[in-house]
C-alpha cells in the first residue's frame, strides 16, 4: 500500500503541473492519468516503491508486455510521452535522479490515412435532420456549421452565440491551448444557424437563459457525447453502415477543399493545426484517392 501511495503522490504532482502550465484538456488529462496508471501497476507488481526505482530494463519489459497484449504502437508513443513529460517533471523538482525513459525508442509510427466522407455522403447526412422540429434545426445547424468549417467536436459543442459574426459570416473558435481562429462559415451554414436561431433555439430553451450556442432540452450546453450519438443516428438514417465520427467530418472538410483548389496553408489555418506537417496528411489523402481513379479507369494501369 505504502508503494501505491509513493506512486500517487508522484503522479498527483506531475498532473496538478501539467494542468496548469500545459493547459490541456480535459481529455487529454485523463489519457495522460490512465496511461501512468498502467505504469503504476506494473511498477508496484515488481515491488518497486516509486519512479526513482524504475530502470530502463523496467520500462523496457513494461513496453514489451503491453505489446503482446496487443497494444498499437501509436498508443505505446502516447503513453511514452505521458511518461517521458512525467519523469523530466519529478527530475526537474528533484524527486528523482535520473531519467530511465530517456534513451527508450519506440518503432516508429506508420503514418495512416484519414478516412473520411464522399461529398454525396455528406449531403445525405446533411440532409437527415427534421428542420421542422426544434431539435430538427439545432441538429441541421450543427452538422452544416461542422462541415462547413472543420471544426474539432469540443470547438463545435463549446460555441457561445457570441461566437458568430452573422454579419461576417465567420465564426470564432478556440483550440488546443485556447488558440483563438477565425472561420468562414458558408451560407448553407449560416442560413441554418440562422433559423436555428430564431425557430428553434427559443423553443428548446422555454425562456430559459443560456450562453451556449446549441442547446439541449435541459437548458444545458450539448455535448460531444450527445452530439456524436445524433450523428450515428443520422448516418444510419442515411445509410451509412460504416464507421462515423465528428472527426471524420472534419476529415471530409479538409479533403474536400483541397480537391478543389485550396492552398495548404489557408486549410491549416481553417483546422487551427499548429504545424503545417500535419495539415500535409490531407494531400496524402488526395494522392491515395486519385491513384485509386487512375487504377480503376486507365487502360495501362
Amino acid at each position: 500500500m505504502t508503494a501505491l501511495l509513493d506512486f500517487d503522490w508522484q503522479v498527483d504532482g506531475y498532473m496538478d503541473h501539467i494542468a496548469v502550465e500545459r493547459n490541456l484538456s480535459g481529455n487529454t488529462l485523463e489519457a495522460y492519468r490512465r496511461d501512468l496508471g498502467k505504469l503504476v501497476e506494473f511498477a508496484d507488481s515488481k515491488g518497486l516503491k516509486g519512479f526513482g526505482d524504475l530502470t530502463e530494463l523496467h520500462l523496457v519489459e513494461f513496453l514489451t508486455q503491453l505489446h503482446k497484449g496487443g497494444l498499437s504502437v501509436r498508443s505505446q508513443a502516447r503513453l511514452m510521452s505521458a511518461l517521458r513529460t512525467c519523469m523530466r517533471f519529478l527530475v526537474e523538482e528533484g524527486h528523482i535522479k535520473h531519467d530511465p525513459s530517456a534513451e527508450i525508442k519506440l518503432p516508429k509510427q506508420g503514418r495512416r490515412l484519414p478516412e473520411l466522407l464522399s461529398v454525396k455522403e455528406v449531403d445525405i447526412l446533411l440532409a437527415q435532420p427534421d428542420d421542422k422540429t426544434p431539435r430538427g434545426l439545432r441538429d441541421k445547424a450543427m452538422l452544416e456549421l461542422l462541415y462547413a468549417t472543420g471544426l474539432r467536436v469540443s470547438e463545435l459543442v463549446g460555441l457561445g452565440v457570441e461566437s458568430l459574426d452573422r454579419r461576417l459570416g465567420t465564426v470564432k473558435a478556440f483550440g488546443k491551448r485556447r488558440k483563438e481562429r477565425l472561420v468562414p462559415m458558408g451560407e448553407q451554414a449560416a442560413d441554418a444557424i440562422e433559423r436555428y436561431l430564431e425557430e428553434g433555439r427559443p423553443k428548446i430553451l422555454k425562456q430559459r437563459q443560456s450562453v451556449a450556442l446549441f442547446v439541449t432540452g435541459r437548458g444545458k450546453a450539448m455535448t460531444r457525447q450527445g452530439f456524436w450519438k445524433n450523428l450515428k443516428r443520422y448516418a444510419f438514417s442515411a445509410d451509412i453502415h460504416r464507421s462515423i465520427s465528428p472527426h471524420k467530418l472534419r476529415h471530409s472538410f479538409a479533403t474536400h477543399l483541397l480537391e478543389r483548389g485550396a492552398d495548404l496553408r489557408s486549410v491549416q489555418a481553417m483546422l487551427g493545426h499548429a504545424d503545417i506537417a500535419t495539415t500535409e496528411i490531407y494531400t496524402h489523402v488526395n494522392a491515395a484517392r486519385l491513384k485509386k481513379v487512375y487504377d480503376r479507369f486507365h487502360p495501362r494501369a
